[in-house]
């Protein structure tokens, strides 16, 4: 039985195989057939002793059911470490029960994946009061990988204006934007947002003026609804910037609304492939493959659940 292997969801089939071409093991699509009332039959690949899961968690409901049962058969089959990488990781944003009745989904399905998983690889986790991505998942190792790095080498080949001003829609934003600003040499600022409802957003800056006639790079974890970036570009476009491109890290948002942004000023906006998506322009490939690499070489192989 080969050591370690590489299994993926249809929907990150793209991902999966390029991490094992680059790893260098075998690969495997995990196949879904849906019965007529919508349960799910699961058919995995050959299992591997470490048997490495690609699965991002966008539309998660059907897949965190498939993930079970995939990690049955796989357990069944002689997998002893399963290894989950999910480049966006969904349910993190309910982390605490604002209203009555509530459930906290965080940690439902951290209980769940935790159950499931030994280790959790993903990418900028939507984290807000959860201080890491250890306290979703306390019991099992876990990697929430940064992706400055892949932002970063996207945006050197863009040989950007060094008079360009990364801005960030709101203080949720403040970290990504402060080491990408660091890393590129360039001055940063970010937004205030006033949220009235879910699809309903202002941003205002505390010294417009600095954005006058300025080349200007938002830079923001998840667009969804599209709502901040869209109250953030008019509000650069207000205060007079000349021109304005975005990065989001997960795009979430359905296409159609691309429009909707060019309309508010943003003249580009790319995304990392952690989520399918036709903004798809900056590749996490090598994060994910230094993450992964002891998986396939090192001692932790032989580590497995009692």
């Amino acid at each position: 039985m080969t050591c370690a292997a590489i299994q993926w969801m249809p929907a990150s089939a793209g991902t999966g195989r390029k991490l094992t071409e680059r790893l260098g093991v075998p690969g495997h699509e995990i196949a879904l057939h849906r019965f007529p009332d919508r349960e799910l039959r699961v058919t995995i690949g050959p299992a591997a002793p470490t048997t490495i899961i690609c699965c991002s968690l966008h539309d998660p409901n059907e897949k965190l059911i498939a993930l079970l049962f995939a990690a049955e058969a796989l357990r069944r089959g002689g997998a002893r470490r399963l290894v989950l990488v999910a480049p966006y990781l969904g349910y993190m944003r309910q982390d605490a029960a604002f209203h009555s009745g509530e459930a906290i989904s965080q940690r439902a399905v951290g209980d769940l994946v935790a159950n499931i998983f030994d280790r959790v690889i993903t990418v900028e986790a939507h984290l807000h009061r959860t201080a890491t991505l250890h306290h979703v998942f306390p019991e099992i190792e876990t990697d929430n990988l940064s992706a400055a790095p892949a932002i970063e080498s996207k945006l050197r080949a863009d040989a950007l204006d060094p008079t360009t001003l990364v801005v960030g829609p709101d203080t949720e934003s403040r970290r990504w934007v402060s080491d990408l600003a660091d890393r590129l040499g360039l001055a940063h600022a970010v937004g205030e947002k006033i949220r009235s409802s879910d699809r309903s957003v202002q941003i205002v800056f505390s010294d417009p003026a600095r954005l006058l006639r300025r080349s200007v790079l938002i830079i923001d974890d998840i667009a969804s609804s599209g709502g901040t970036l869209i109250a953030c570009a008019e509000a650069l476009a207000s205060s007079g910037a000349s021109s304005i491109n975005a990065v989001v890290i997960h795009a979430l948002f359905p296409p159609k609304l691309l429009n909707e942004f060019s309309r508010a000023g943003i003249r580009s906006l790319r995304s990392t492939n952690s989520v399918p998506h036709p903004t798809n322009a900056i590749a996490l490939d090598d994060i994910l493959v230094d993450a992964l690499r002891r998986e396939v070489v090192g001692p932790s192989m032989a580590e497995h659940r009692p």
